[in-house]
């Protein structure tokens, strides 16, 4: 795996499209983005029941394996860790909601990921992945614009929950997180603007260092600290028990909950990275998709919940990362945090919410290639983009537009314009739907 990785930084530096120091720049800036997920995903799975520090052991190893994978295997700059969607619905709906264990849970997530293993050497997802249509390709990278934008501006402090009849407002700009948050925009923008190497990362490091020095943010109270031992967590899953009446209903919706999230992160970051074909394609799509299916198998076994395809991968991208060697970078730093996590989580997040915001201004420069003119196209690509953010959640902006985009073109006499596979997804999407738990 390391030879063809090799080749790709080779070819890749030759037709001029990135350097090592740029690919060793966007590992670095991706995981400033998303080293947060150390501290917040085992936070998150407490209320499941999960041992904390255990916890903390792993969702590293989870991120290493996939990440790994990722940038060995299926050579791409994309990270791989748990979803935040993902967990909070296992922590809240299914344990805290359902009674059920997490034992049971993350037998779910792990029978998902099996399956996802099988439909992928299958050539099913594959399949369904290059059905997908042009304008919906490029709307999952504008939405997920807006989304990432929208965490960005909650982790500043510009925008906060708002009250009935208002969902968010106004957040308090004379805060000091806030204003040191606006100020790194600002920073980072004249940066992008004088097309300054390393813009983002910049930005990031710069508002990090400035919130330590006025002491708006503590320092690290160590630099080095022996990993939490895993001991409590791994193996515990319950297979038979997530087969239960009761518990199949999770399984299905964690199937479908991952599988639009990872196509839908999987397409935008390639097209923000120009990996897709002239026809909106991602080539040789099954290797990540097998990458990020080994990974959901792993990470239950574990102990965490599920994995895949991270939209902070975007920063490193931002930076100019096009290859595997993002992820290899993203996968050795985790495993520092094994040991340096006091330093490295010390990042705060107004500090990578500025990369956030300025990046989703990057990625909305997409929708110029959508076609307003023809509306069977345009609206499902509208509901997939607004849908992302206004419902915070990537999975039914995706699922929306997967039904809509085949409805409108049978209604309006395109019947022969929707692929036999646009039908399998717009079922999947109505599914999501009907198991969800409102």
């Amino acid at each position: 795996m390391i030879g063809p990785l090799r080749r790709d930084i080779r070819d890749a530096i030759a037709r001029g499209e990135t350097t090592l120091a740029t690919e060793l720049r966007a590992g670095l800036a991706t995981f400033l983005a998303m080293a947060y997920i150390i501290v917040v995903n085992p936070a998150i799975l407490e209320a499941a029941g999960l041992p904390r520090d255990a916890s903390v052991t792993a969702t590293i190893l989870s991120v290493i394996i996939g990440t790994l994978l990722m940038g060995l295997y299926a050579r791409r700059p994309f990270a791989v860790a748990p979803y935040m969607g993902e967990n909070a619905f296992i922590a809240f709906t299914v344990v805290q909601g359902m009674g059920i264990s997490w034992q049971v849970a993350l037998g779910a997530i792990c029978l998902a990921g099996i399956t996802f293993a099988a439909l992928t050497l299958l050539g099913v997802r594959a399949w369904l992945a290059d059905a997908l249509p042009r304008p919906l390709t490029r709307s999952f990278a504008i939405g997920i614009g807006f989304f990432i934008t929208f965490i960005g501006l909650t982790d500043l402090g510009v925008v906060r929950l708002g009250t009935p009849g208002a969902p968010v407002a106004l957040g308090d700009l004379t805060a000091p997180t806030t204003a040191l948050g606006l100020a790194g925009v600002t920073l980072t923008a004249i940066l992008l603007a004088r097309r300054t190497t390393g813009a983002l990362l910049l930005g990031i490091v710069a508002t990090a260092l400035a919130s330590f020095a006025l002491g708006v943010t503590p320092w690290p109270s160590a630099v080095i600290r022996a990993p939490p031992s895993l001991a409590p967590i791994p193996g515990q899953l319950d297979l038979l028990g997530a087969l239960s009446p009761r518990a199949l209903p999770v399984v299905l919706l964690v199937f479908v909950m991952a599988f639009v999230d990872t196509i839908g992160t999987l397409f935008g970051l390639s097209s923000q990275a120009g990996l897709l074909d002239a026809e909106g394609r991602l080539p040789d799509v099954e290797r990540p998709m097998l990458a990020d299916a080994i990974g959901n198998i792993a990470a239950p076994l574990l102990g965490t919940t599920t994995t895949g395809a991270y939209i902070e991968s975007a920063v490193g991208i931002g930076e100019g990362g096009r290859t595997g060697l993002v992820a290899v970078v993203v996968a050795a730093l985790f495993a520092l945090a094994l040991w340096f996590a006091p330093i490295l989580t010390a990042v705060p997040l107004h500090a990578s919410g500025v990369a956030l915001v300025v990046l989703g201004a990057l990625m909305l420069q997409g929708i110029r290639e959508l076609d307003p003119s023809d509306l069977s196209e345009w609206i499902p690509a509208f509901l997939t983009i607004v849908l992302m953010s206004f419902t915070f959640n990537i999975g039914v902006g995706m699922t929306a537009g997967l039904i809509a985009h085949p409805v409108l073109k049978v209604a309006t006499g395109r019947r022969r314009e929707v692929r036999a596979a646009q039908w399998v997804l717009a079922a999947m999407s109505l599914a999501f739907y009907l198991v969800y738990p409102y």
